[in-house]
């Protein structure tokens, strides 16, 4: 529960926040909302992300620009399935056979360590607030300071596909467990307006999703899509917050990096219009969010 003391005031030089949601590999449809949103200027004061939105999140506060983001795109476009989820037979066996997980880190530690332009958190541009989730206890795990790349890993850890990540004597999973977009933990750090970039899920799709990643990660989708609608009930009405739309068709996977351009382009037209029909002014639960068949 988000308690109605964490409400913010009305203030004519609102502190904004941009609030990243997960979605795997649908992430790419944040870049798309970012690009539209800075090229009509608008940015944010600090950024909160979960899962795939630490690791966009992340980027932004180190970029908070139009050329950062316009960086991101092209990084995004140029990402692969392999990149991220490098599953292999020799991997399979293991998982199998010796480990507790399927992939290794290796590829998200080789794509924040090219791209990400710090090393610590509290280096950032902006402040930036990561969230993972404490595998022991359940508990949201805010990270604020000391290692990028660690909270980063940890965020994203899907169970089951990572390895849980430590930092600090926790053992830290996928930030979607416990809090995929944390709006309360914006509203703990100051923010007065929230702007919140879901990624959504699959509405397009007619059949479940192939492969033991893919279901995981699509599994992960509907639970975010389901919590933040829980989280925008309780606070819409108290507070300065906007929700862009997702994309809706969306067909295809959160494990299916071919799209990644399609998503970047769509979700670019889809925000430049919401913008311009007055989207920003706008409070309340877009209809592209509620997981539905198209």
């Amino acid at each position: 529960m988000i308690a109605p003391s964490l409400s913010a005031s009305p203030t004519t030089n609102p502190k904004t926040a941009f609030v990243f949601a997960g979605g795997g590999s649908l992430g790419a449809i944040q870049v798309g909302m970012m690009l539209a949103l800075a090229r009509h200027g608008i940015h944010a004061d600090m950024v909160v992300g979960s899962s795939v939105g630490a690791l966009n999140g992340a980027y932004y506060a180190g970029a908070p620009t139009l050329p950062g983001v316009e960086k991101l795109a092209e990084i995004w476009r140029g990402l692969t399935r392999h990149d991220i989820f490098p599953v292999s037979v020799a991997s399979l066996m293991g998982f199998l056979w010796r480990r507790d997980f399927l992939v290794s880190h290796d590829g998200l530690r080789k794509l924040i360590g090219d791209h990400l332009p710090y090393k610590n958190l509290e280096e950032a541009k902006i402040p930036i607030h990561i969230v993972a989730t404490d595998v022991i206890t359940g508990d949201s795990v805010v990270m604020s300071d000391g290692s990028a790349m660690e909270a980063i890993l940890a965020s994203t850890s899907v169970p089951g596909a990572f390895a849980p990540t430590a930092r600090n004597g926790l053992f830290l999973v996928d930030g979607a467990l416990s809090s995929n977009t944390p709006i309360g933990i914006a509203l703990r750090h100051g923010a007065t307006r929230l702007i919140v970039m879901p990624t959504g899920s699959v509405c397009g799709g007619h059949a479940p999703p192939i492969g033991a990643v893919a279901s995981v990660l699509h599994a992960l989708t509907l639970l975010i899509s389901r919590q933040l609608i829980d989280e925008l009930e309780e606070v819409t009405d108290l507070i300065d917050c906007v929700v862009v739309p997702p994309l809706c068709p969306l067909v295809g996977s959160p494990y299916d990096f071919t799209r990644t351009a399609s998503h970047i382009d769509r979700a670019v037209e889809s925000t430049t219009r919401w913008i311009a029909e007055g989207g920003l002014e706008k409070r309340g639960i877009p209809d592209e969010l509620r997981p539905h068949r198209h």
